[in-house]
C-alpha cells in the first residue's frame, strides 16, 4: 500500500506532464509486445514449413514443393514460392535467387513494421519529461520571486524536486522502449538471416539435386 501511495504521490507532484509521458510509453510497450509475438510465430513457422519441406526437397518433387510453399503462412514460404513461380525454367538459379530477393523485399517490411516507432518515442518520453521539468522550474523561480525571504531557499529546493520528477518519468518509460527497440531489430535480422540461409539451402538443392545440410533457419 505504500508502494502504491509513493507512485501516485510522485504522478501527481509530476505535474501534467506525466501522463502524454504515460500514453507514449504505454503505445511503445503495445507496440514492442505486439511485435515480439508476430516475430516470434514467424520464426516458429519458418522452422516448422522447413521441418516439412526438407523431406520434399531430398526427393525432387517439385510440384510438391511448390504446393507447401504456397500454402503455407510462413515468411519463408511465400519467399520460397516466389522464386518458382517467377521461374519457368526450375534449373536456372540465376533466375530464382533474383524471385527470390524480390520476394525477401515485399517480406522485410512486414518484419520491420512499427519497430522503429520505439526509438522515436523513446525520444518523445525523454523530451516530454525534459519540457515538464523546465516549464516546472519556469513556475517554481516565478513563485519563489514573490516568496518571503525566509522561505526562498525551502520553497525552491521543494519545487525543483518536483519539477525534476517529470524528468525522472521519461527516462524511465524512454529506457526500456529503448531497449525493446534494440531487441526486436536483432530478432528482425535473426528471422531475416533465417530465411536468406534458407533460400540459399533450397536453391541448392532444387539446381544441384543434393541433399540439404545444416542447421535449421
Amino acid at each position: 500500500m505504500d508502494s502504491f501511495n509513493t507512485i501516485v504521490r510522485f504522478m501527481q507532484e509530476g505535474g501534467i506532464f506525466m501522463y502524454p509521458i504515460m500514453l507514449v510509453t504505454a503505445i511503445g510497450i503495445a507496440i514492442a509486445i505486439e511485435r515480439f509475438i508476430y516475430l516470434t510465430i514467424s520464426k516458429n513457422h519458418n522452422q516448422k514449413m522447413w521441418e516439412s519441406l526438407v523431406p520434399i526437397l531430398e526427393s525432387g518433387d517439385h510440384h510438391q514443393i511448390m504446393q507447401v510453399a504456397t500454402e503455407s503462412d510462413a515468411p519463408m514460404g511465400k519467399v520460397l514460392a516466389y522464386g518458382l513461380s517467377r521461374s519457368p525454367l526450375a534449373r536456372r538459379r540465376d533466375d530464382m535467387e533474383t524471385a527470390m530477393e524480390e520476394g525477401l523485399m515485399e517480406i522485410i517490411p512486414n518484419l520491420e513494421k512499427r519497430t522503429h516507432y520505439l526509438a522515436t518515442l523513446a525520444n518523445i518520453a525523454t523530451l516530454l519529461g525534459l519540457l515538464g521539468t523546465i516549464i516546472g522550474l519556469i513556475q517554481a523561480f516565478t513563485a519563489v520571486s514573490s516568496a518571503d525571504p525566509a522561505e526562498k531557499a525551502n520553497l525552491l529546493s521543494s519545487s525543483i524536486s518536483v519539477a525534476m520528477n517529470t524528468t525522472a518519468f521519461g527516462l524511465l518509460g524512454a529506457i526500456p522502449l529503448l531497449l525493446a527497440h534494440a531487441f526486436l531489430q536483432s530478432k528482425t535480422t535473426s528471422v531475416v538471416d533465417g530465411i536468406e540461409m534458407a533460400a540459399v539451402k533450397f536453391l541448392n538443392a532444387i539446381t544441384g539435386g543434393g541433399r540439404v545440410e545444416g542447421e535449421r533457419p
